[in-house]
């Protein structure tokens, strides 16, 4: 039996919702085992590329976790830039959130995570959640994310090499409308001047990761601010990339299963 299933019988393939772009959908885990764990999962693809296939390593090992998981195509830049992603993903959120009882039990409790440039979304989701007092919020996962649009780290240096440019540079470069937008909380969270009232968070980087620096930036900065932090640093990841093909066995498994137990 595999370890997750995905409850086409009970699911559209796509979630469209009011005043924003249809997006594809998947919902896998067995209901029975969730223990009452639903997470809103959103891809990485430095905000340009990217789906479900491509998040598939994540959202599998959060539903081997015993968790129920949904996980969004949200929309692409440039077609769709700041902040549609954003408002998308918090609609979606919505959703879950009423449909909770249906797909994780009663008491089911909420939860985003994201990797790459969907842990900057699955970020701005819980700051937008927290500044609109809802829907509750029992936990944030953010795998690799991707929220400085300086890409000038220390690990960005030493992944990138020489290169000027890079598509994590590019792909905030077409994220973002205008170079006012990095003000923005929701567009730049490691930005965002009140972290306070964030819900408890696990931040994960890999040792060779671009994203190490801001990433362990970020979670001191959430720790400051009085929020429950949980990091951990992986060595010999390979990511982001490799979260799209993972060797055998994934190097986050454990990490990111005993994060959301």
């Amino acid at each position: 039996m595999p370890s997750s299933i995905r409850l086409s019988a009970a699911w559209p393939d796509t979630l469209a919702l009011p005043g924003h772009p249809a997006m594809p959908l998947r919902v896998q885990g067995y209901r029975d085992a969730a223990a009452g764990r639903l997470v809103l999962h959103l891809h990485g693809g430095a905000f340009t590329s990217g789906g479900l296939q491509s998040g598939e390593c994540l959202a599998q090992l959060l539903a081997d976790s015993g968790a129920m998981v949904a996980s969004i195509g949200y929309p692409l830049a440039p077609t769709h830039r700041f902040p549609d992603a954003v408002e998308a993903g918090y609609a979606a959120l919505e959703w879950l959130h009423a449909q909770r009882t249906r797909i994780a039990g009663p008491k089911a409790q909420l939860f985003l995570a994201g990797e790459e440039a969907g842990g900057n979304l699955a970020a701005a989701i819980a700051l937008m959640a927290r500044d609109r007092a809802a829907p509750p919020l029992a936990g944030l996962m953010l795998v690799a994310p991707m929220l400085d649009p300086c890409t000038a780290t220390a690990s960005h240096r030493a992944a990138q090499g020489s290169q000027v440019q890079c598509r994590f540079a590019e792909g905030w470069a077409q994220y973002l409308r205008s170079p006012r937008d990095a003000e923005h909380p929701y567009a730049v969270p490691a930005y965002a001047q009140r972290l306070a009232g964030l819900p408890p968070t696990l931040v994960l980087a890999g040792e060779d990761d671009p994203m190490r620096d801001e990433a362990m930036a970020f979670a001191r900065r959430l720790e400051q601010a009085g929020v429950c932090v949980r990091t951990g640093l992986i060595p010999a990841t390979g990511w982001p990339e490799s979260l799209e093909k993972p060797p055998e066995p994934c190097p986050c498994a454990v990490a990111v299963q005993r994060g959301s137990a």
